[in-house]
């Protein structure tokens, strides 16, 4: 018996919820472009990475606040309900998830757009550098 089989799938129930509620908690950047090209994407794109790396290349309608400077001060424009969508370097970086836990703490809407900039450029959708 193989790996794969040896621990048996859920349930089609416990992952019909598994999966809905992983929705609730990320997107990807197909969506995140799609709704950045629509003029009313609902959300703030926050790149949570440091400002060399920001400043090399970000996608071009995010704001810069890395999560180590995240605090209710630095949020006090933006309405409780203003959601966020966090994204870091990519699959190896953990920035998105600090940033992500520090939200939250606050009481903050967020998601963590999955693949951060790699995932990007992985997709060839433009980029900005300053």
């Amino acid at each position: 018996m193989n790996d794969v089989i040896k621990v048996p799938a859920a349930s089609a129930e416990d992952a019909l919820s598994y999966f809905s509620r992983q929705l609730t908690f990320e997107t990807d950047c197909w969506d995140v472009h799609e709704a950045l090209a629509s003029g009313t994407p609902g959300f703030v794109l926050l790149d949570v990475r440091g400002k060399k790396a920001y400043d090399k290349m970000h996608i071009p309608e995010a704001l810069h606040l890395p999560h180590r400077e995240i605090s209710k001060e630095r949020l006090s424009p933006y309405p409780k309900k203003t959601l966020f969508v966090v994204y870091c370097a990519g699959p190896h970086c953990n920035g998105a998830t600090k940033a992500a836990i520090k939200l939250s703490a606050l009481g903050r809407p967020v998601k963590i757009m999955i693949g951060g900039i790699k995932g990007w450029e992985d997709e060839r959708f433009d980029l900005a550098s300053l």
